[in-house]
């Protein structure tokens, strides 16, 4: 589904990824993990087309994206979850996911599409006509993850879904990504808690340094003990 290969980015003279290449396969649930600054967020940002490459290519569905539009890269199929949230705070609950649905052309659909996001998220429905930026941090991680659901998209991007929030509603997170995921959503997770990242992945990537370093299926990076000593504190 996701294809890159060779990815370069700068920003200035820094060299913030070096050659990346990794792949995510339509059903999974990938992660990439690492520590802060290894360019997990600069690789979710460049496959959006918020950043642009030095060099090399992403392909999404066997299109080459990697020089496309942010904006049309959402109408082809990925949503993004960003990192910190980003919800638009002086917006109402709903303003914001009508921002989400602002591509779809099939009104009747986006309705049914409201009502899914608030039978996942009841506590969005509770709020609807509250500014979001009034609302709790956990609701709004909830609010970006409906915003982004409302675009319909094939391959969900998620960036640090459970920074700031509290051990509970971080479990809670992960349920609701795998719901989704089982809803017949790829995803794409970047996460700084690995255990629960690789709690729910098929397969994962350690970034180190804006390069890949390692890579298999959750239970062989659980079982490395090399992995286990740096990302999951045992």
């Amino acid at each position: 589904m996701l294809s890159i290969k060779g990815l370069n980015v700068y920003y200035g003279t820094i060299h913030a990824l070096h050659d990346i290449e990794f792949e995510v396969n339509e059903g999974e649930i990938v992660t990439l993990i690492g520590a802060n600054g290894a360019g997990k967020t600069t690789t979710l940002h460049t496959i959006s087309g918020l950043i642009q490459p030095k060099s090399g290519e992403i392909k999404f569905m066997g299109k080459p994206i990697t020089h496309v539009a942010a904006n049309k890269i959402v109408e082809m199929g990925i949503g993004h979850v960003p990192e910190g949230r980003r919800i638009f705070a002086n917006m109402t609950v709903m303003e914001n996911l009508e921002m989400g649905a602002y591509i779809r052309k099939d009104k009747a659909q986006a309705r049914d599409d409201y009502e899914m996001v608030f039978s996942r998220f009841p506590r969005l429905k509770e709020r609807i006509k509250q500014v979001a930026g009034t609302l709790s941090g956990g609701e709004q991680q909830m609010l970006a993850i409906g915003r982004a659901l409302m675009s319909r998209p094939k391959l969900l991007l998620m960036d640090e879904p459970s920074m700031g929030l509290a051990p509970l509603l971080v479990k809670e997170i992960f349920s609701i990504i795998q719901d989704i995921n089982r809803g017949g959503t790829t995803v794409l997770l970047v996460e700084q808690n690995a255990n629960m990242a690789l709690s729910i992945a098929n397969r994962a990537y350690v970034l180190e340094t804006g390069k890949i370093v390692l890579s298999g299926s959750s239970k062989e990076l659980v079982a490395s003990e090399e992995i286990r000593k740096a990302y999951l504190g045992k």
